[in-house]
């Protein structure tokens, strides 16, 4: 049962919900202003944290259809992944990088390497887990000039999809 993540621009917050079925097209409104909200595209497992900005999605180096498009297959695959070899999990996230144009970063580039190899994550994240923290494990186009952005709240409800 997946949980899927969603933006709103104008409240410039991070909502969650819970899923019964795989769902990849619903889009719900906003809990608290009632716009529809943005798919984000969530990692099913994050080593690290990732600074997100108002209005990421639009300056992500891919367009939101080819995005879906990429998410609805994954997802797919995902349903059978084994999740105790390491080398499925990576090639799932290389997947998502090539299908969808995204760039990781150097760190995640190289802990993707790492398991890619069949080396135990749980080893990864205690090797490098201080440059996995402090790194963009995606590398997003600049900020717009001249708009400073500020980080998107997150809303701490599981909402019904």
């Amino acid at each position: 049962m997946p949980i899927y993540e969603f933006y709103c621009n104008d409240c410039n917050t991070i909502f969650s919900f819970f899923s019964r079925t795989v769902n990849t097209t619903k889009k719900p409104p906003c809990p608290r202003c009632q716009k529809t909200l943005q798919r984000r595209a969530s990692l099913f497992a994050c080593i690290g944290k990732a600074k997100e900005e108002k209005g990421a999605l639009d300056d992500l180096p891919v367009d939101e259809h080819k995005l879906e498009q990429a998410m609805n297959s994954l997802a797919r695959e995902a349903e059978h992944l084994n999740e105790d070899d390491p080398r499925a999990a990576a090639s799932l996230m290389r997947k998502l990088t090539d299908m969808t144009g995204l760039k990781l970063g150097s760190g995640m580039q190289e802990a993707l390497r790492r398991m890619e190899a069949g080396e135990d994550p749980e080893q990864i994240e205690a090797d490098m887990g201080d440059i996995l923290e402090q790194e963009e494990p995606f590398q997003l186009h600049e900020a717009k000039a001249g708009k400073k952005k500020r980080e998107p709240l997150r809303d701490e409800t599981l909402y019904e999809l």
